[in-house]
Parts: structure tokens; C-alpha cells; sequence
């Protein structure tokens, strides 16, 4: 190691024991983790597919202690990694690999300070875990409306700052839509409190805002007013054999010109279901037959006033079905049954991991383009990749495809991820793009989309995006290198095409 290297690093270890300190003297010694062994857990992803390392692990308990860090970390310049139920998808809660991050953990502030029935709102702390959440509020004959597979573990401020999405989006929004406000800690420390859930507040930019789907790089979310609506009385699960996209987008239309309680409208090619048989033990098919693409759709009552979803659901079908709207379909008889139904759609990812290497994308583009987007890209990719399988299933109404590329038969897996994925995954972000569509519908983008990010989104968007960054976050230390690229020196520069012909 050369004398300017040594420097720097003697100069990052220093402002480190610094930082460390400073923060003895607001936190609890049980509270700040240096211990290699207790963090090594919090250093990879859930996917596996990042590592980082940190040079200490905090876990504050509160609000004020939270400040304390980021105060801490202002003073001397230590960059912070937000981290709660370590479940996301793009590897935005990992620290890099040089070491000079620390993991602030937010898994300790874990109270749901309260659920308010006839208001509609609860005001959930960042750590508290999404299925415990929706248990409060069951409690008081409410629930909060966002669900995921993650939903034993993801954390709400996680939920939060991805913007988070899941199988309810067609009726109830993405996080966005579902946060009635956002209590958080700024760059500087300072606290913003946006926890009051105003109907109406023009007070100039929403901060509540910005701070949805920033992914921790403006603020550290700390907790959320989030809106509640009535509990489940009774739903009706659907399994649909349908011709193509296009007849299940007109099955949907045809649902939504007739009632409001559709919630969950999912689409599965055939592949994707004999994949998941091939994987599930004592999988079975829905539908006798063969029909060359599937739907799952799911309908709810509040109350028992309103009419039987299942009813509901067998009413709409009969008639869809004698309009050419569909081929065939089965009523969950049971919720057992209902649940098996789901728990084919819930596999599909992992079904399709188990038939070998593949890039898995997360995708947007608007509702009427996604049945043809569907199916062209697909065999785009197939054309363009010599031996490769491509295939889409995902949320209808909302337009979200999750877009698998799976490898040619006997590739290497390291090699295909390392040489062929990367040209795979720019050749879907341009279909993508060129649709009008988004190359992250619901997981973020972290540090594994952050350059397809900078590449493709458009200059003005960019340059608004990067100068928030700077001017809210200007030692650049909250959570860096995700969502935008790292800038080295000086001030962050506009995109290309910005300031002039």
C-alpha cells in the first residue's frame, strides 16, 4: 500500500472511531455492533446476489437516536446504509465492499404506535414487520391492503421507500397511494413529521412524497401513517383458461365495467404453470384441458351484505364466457382450495429458478400494451438470443410483467450471468423503454438496476432527480450508490442534453 492510500484509509478508520464515539454518548452499548461475526448476516442480500462489508452495525430504538446517527454521520462524513427486513430484490440495502459504510438497522423501531379504526389509519414504526401490521389491524376489523411474499419479514419502512407494490395494486395502489404520511430523518438530522395524515396541506413540495421510493437516499424513513379499509368478510378465488393476453385484458374490462371488488387480476402462460407442477409436490392444474394462457383473479366483500364474491365471481365467468371472454374456469370451492390456487402463482419464480439460469426482470408498461408486450418480447428475446426461453406473467390491471429470460440447456451458470445476462438484460430494458414502460414496476432499483437507470431515463427526469439528491443529501452519505451513480468529487453533474442544443 503506497503513503497516499495508507492516508485515506488512516483517514476513513479515523473519522469511523470518530463517528463511533460520538455515537456512544446518545446510544446504548448494546446498541452499535462492531462485531464481524453479528453482522456478517446483514452484509448480503436476500437474493444472494451482493455482498458488501461494514465497518459497524447500529440499531437505534427510537426516533431521537436515529437523528443521533445521522448526525453523527454528517459530522464526520460516514456513509449510511438504511436496512430493515433485508428482503429486497435489487440489492438497495447492502453496503458496498470497501468497508467504509455502516448499516443503520432499523429493525428495532418496531412499535405500532397506533391503529385507528374510525379514522382508517395506523401509524406503524419503520421496523415493524408488514404481516404483524395487518394482525393489529385485523384486530380492530381493518387491514392494510399491500400484499407480498415477503410479507413475514419485509419491514414497512423498507415497504415504503421501494414503493412497494404486490397483488392488490389494481384496486387499492402501490405504498405511494397507501401512505397517508411520513415521519423521517433528514441528511442533516433534522426530523420531518409528516405523521398528521392531512386530507389537504399545500405548504409547497410534498416531502412525504419524495421520500416514497427514494430508497433511503434523501431521509431515513422512521415510520408511516398508513390507510387502513375494512377487514375481509368474504372473497372468491377464479381460475381462468384463456386464448391470449388480449381476451384475458377484455375478461378484466369486462370485470371491472361490472363491480369494485376485484382486487388481484394475475396472468400466467402455460409454461409457467407446468413449471410450477414439475416443482410443487402434489401440484395440481386448476383446469382440466390445455389453454395457452391462464388468470387468477380474486374478489372481495366487507361485509356480509354485500353479495357473495364467489357469486359474484360465477356470475361474471358465465357471462364472460358466453361473450368468447374465456375458455373455461373453476371457482375455489374451498380456502384451502383458494390458497392452493395462490400458492401456484407464488411459485412461479421459483419454479422457473429451478429450470436453470435466468434474468428475471422486474418491468412496467402501460395496461393496454401489456398483452402484446407479453407476447413480442418474448420472442424477441428468443430471436435475439439463440436458445434461450423468454416468457411474462405478472399483474394485469397494473401493468407490471415479471419478465423471465431463462439460458440455452447446458450453459455454465456463472459464465451465462457473467457474459450474456448483462446484453440480455439492455436488450429488455430497450423493448421496455421503447413501449413507454418503466425498467422497475416494484422491487426499486438499488445498485443492480442503478446503471440501466442512468443509461435510459430521460434527461430532465435525471437532472431533477440528481439535483434533490444533492441539494437534500449533500455529503452524499445516505445510502450511496443506489438508485443514482456515485459522484466522486464536486457537484453532481446534469445528464447528457441538459443546458443548452
Amino acid at each position: 500500500m503506497n503513503l497516499e492510500a495508507r492516508g485515506i484509509r488512516g483517514g476513513m478508520m479515523s473519522a469511523r472511531s470518530a463517528f463511533l464515539e460520538m455515537l456512544a454518548r446518545h446510544l446504548p452499548e448494546a446498541a452499535i455492533v462492531t462485531d464481524g461475526d453479528a453482522i456478517a448476516p446483514w452484509l448480503v442480500d436476500w437474493r444472494g446476489r451482493y455482498r458488501g462489508a461494514a465497518a459497524a452495525l447500529v440499531e437505534p430504538r427510537t426516533t431521537g437516536q436515529v437523528a443521533a446517527v445521522v448526525r453523527a454521520a454528517a459530522a464526520h462524513r460516514v456513509p449510511l446504509v438504511p436496512q430493515g427486513g433485508n428482503t429486497g430484490m435489487v440489492g438497495g440495502a447492502t453496503p458496498s465492499a470497501g468497508g467504509d459504510a455502516v448499516i443503520l438497522s432499523l429493525r428495532r423501531l418496531n412499535r405500532i404506535r397506533s391503529v385507528d379504526r374510525q379514522a382508517n389509519v395506523a401509524i406503524a414504526e419503520a421496523g415493524v414487520i408488514l404481516q404483524l401490521l395487518n394482525d393489529a389491524a385485523l384486530g380492530v376489523g381493518r387491514r392494510f391492503p399491500l400484499t407480498l411474499g415477503a410479507r413475514g419479514s419485509a419491514t414497512i419502512g423498507g415497504l415504503v421507500s421501494t414503493n412497494a407494490g404486490g397483488t392488490q395494486v389494481l384496486r387499492f395502489g402501490t405504498m405511494r397511494g397507501l401512505v397517508a404520511g411520513v415521519e423521517a430523518v433528514m441528511a442533516d438530522g433534522t426530523v420531518h413529521d409528516g405523521l398528521a395524515a392531512l386530507p389537504k396541506d399545500n405548504r409547497g413540495y410534498n416531502l412525504d412524497q419524495l421520500l416514497i421510493g427514494a430508497e433511503g437516499t434523501l431521509g431515513v424513513v422512521t415510520a408511516a401513517a398508513l390507510r387502513l379499509v375494512p377487514a375481509v368478510a368474504a372473497r372468491g378465488v377464479a381460475w381462468v383458461g384463456v386464448a391470449s393476453p388480449e381476451v384475458a385484458l377484455a375478461l378484466l374490462r369486462h370485470c371491472q365495467a361490472h363491480t369494485d371488488a376485484v382486487e388481484s387480476f394475475e396472468i400466467l402462460p402455460a409454461g409457467s404453470l407446468e413449471a410450477v407442477l414439475a416443482h410443487l409436490p402434489g401440484g395440481r392444474a386448476p383446469l382440466g384441458g390445455k389453454h395457452p394462457w391462464h388468470v387468477l383473479i380474486e374478489a372481495t366483500a366487507p361485509d356480509d351484505h354485500a353479495e357473495r364474491p364467489d357469486a359474484l365471481l360465477e356470475r361474471l365467468l358465465t357471462d364472460a364466457i358466453g361473450r368468447g371472454l374465456g375458455d373455461d374456469a373453476t371457482i375455489a370451492a374451498s380456502e384451502a382450495q383458494a390458497d392452493a390456487f395462490w400458492r401456484i402463482r407464488d411459485s412461479i419464480s421459483d419454479a422457473e429458478r429451478a429450470r436453470g439460469p435466468a434474468t428475471q426482470h422486474d418491468i412496467s408498461v402501460p395496461v393496454p400494451a401489456m398483452p402484446r408486450f407479453m407476447v413480442e418480447a418474448a420472442a424477441a428475446c428468443e430471436a435475439r438470443f439463440a436458445g434461450t426461453h423468454a416468457s411474462g406473467f405478472g399483474h394485469l390491471g397494473d401493468g407490471n410483467v415479471h419478465f423471465h429470460v431463462r439460458a440455452p440447456a447446458g450453459v455454465e451458470a456463472e459464465r451465462w450471468y457473467a457474459e450474456a445476462a448483462p446484453a440480455v438484460t439492455r436488450f429488455v430494458h430497450d423493448l421496455v423503454t421503447a413501449a413507454g414502460g418503466s425498467i422497475s414496476a416494484e422491487h426499486g432499483i438499488g445498485q443492480m438496476k442503478r446503471d440501466e437507470l442512468d443509461r435510459l431515463l430521460p434527461p430532465a427526469r435525471a437532472n431533477a432527480m440528481r439535483a434533490i439528491k444533492a441539494a437534500l443529501d449533500p455529503l452524499g452519505i445516505m445510502n450511496p450508490g443506489k438508485l443514482l451513480p456515485l459522484v466522486p468529487d464536486g457537484p453532481v453533474p446534469l445528464a447528457p442534453g441538459a443546458g443548452g442544443k
